[in-house]
């Protein structure tokens, strides 16, 4: 089985590169950043949308298949920032191994950093 990270890398990649190519579209990577982060906020307030978060409207069923159809839209932005600040999936993977290391640290009071240490 091929690594699926790096799969989406690779295609999110085709993807960024056919449509800036296609649309003649020059920005630098962090114009590309800032846009993808507009894009990837818009997308989580869709998100926020499918799942009902009105408390004041009358509830009505979640549809899980809208719900994940948006998580992937959030994934297509997230994976483009990635790329255009320089990660791959290696890189990416290492990165959140190493913090998830040190969140799990924090939450046992043995992090170094500041206002992680166990209440006495």
């Amino acid at each position: 089985m091929s690594d699926r990270l790096a799969d989406i890398f690779t295609w999110q990649k085709k993807f960024n590169d056919r449509v800036r190519n296609e649309r003649q579209l020059k920005n630098t990577n962090s114009e590309w950043i800032q846009r993808e982060a507009i894009a990837l906020i818009v997308e989580l307030g869709e998100v926020m949308e499918e799942v009902r978060y009105k408390w004041w409207k009358n509830p009505t069923p979640i549809e899980p298949e809208k719900v994940h159809e948006e998580l992937v839209d959030v994934l297509h932005f997230f994976i483009s920032m990635c790329i255009d600040a320089g990660m791959d999936a290696e890189s990416l993977y290492q990165g959140y191994l190493s913090k998830n290391q040190e969140n799990f640290r924090r939450q046992d009071g043995l992090s170094k950093k500041n206002g992680y240490a166990p209440e006495v």
